[in-house]
């Protein structure tokens, strides 16, 4: 008797799959947090402020450059490159989206600040579930104006 085409292909395809996924598990590599020279932005201070500083403005510009290599050197293993999540981690161009879609400017502005908090406070002291950490605390590694820069161009990037 002999095996059908598709039964050998099908028992290929998953001898391979199955050798691809040790490789697969650690494709995220180094995860150790990289630098973000934020030097050419207005410096922020100590206190972190209660919402984004360079949604608007003359630093937004160079917010949205800083932003873009920050994230893809810091957030993009696990959030996805150009904030397009790959399913490990949350898709962060829907962050605001609620947001985005109200019509009343005060209510809007309201909603961008929550959530601006939300996300500073993730970024700032990380995410963890039952003992397992599914999002490691930037605090004292992102500066205040490396994490709006992110921010900024996650904003950048809605659906």
């Amino acid at each position: 008797m002999k095996t059908p085409r598709r039964t050998l292909a099908l028992i290929a395809i998953c001898t391979l799959l199955a050798g691809a996924l040790p490789q697969a598990a650690s494709a995220h590599g180094d995860v150790t947090p990289q630098a973000v020279d934020t030097k050419t932005l207005p410096q922020l201070g100590e206190e972190w402020r209660p919402d984004n500083p360079y949604r608007t403005g003359d630093a937004q510009q160079e917010a949205l450059r800083i932003g873009s290599s920050a994230y893809n050197q810091n957030c993009a293993r696990c959030h996805g490159l150009e904030a397009v999540s790959g399913g490990i981690a949350p898709d962060l161009r829907k962050l605001d989206g609620d947001c985005t879609a109200l019509a009343n400017a005060k209510k809007k502005q309201e909603c961008m600040g929550e959530i601006s908090q939300y996300f500073t406070a993730t970024v700032r002291k990380g995410r963890t579930r039952d003992g397992r950490v599914y999002m490691p605390p930037f605090d004292g590694v992102l500066s205040q104006e490396a994490v709006w820069s992110i921010k900024t161009y996650l904003e950048s990037r809605h659906e």
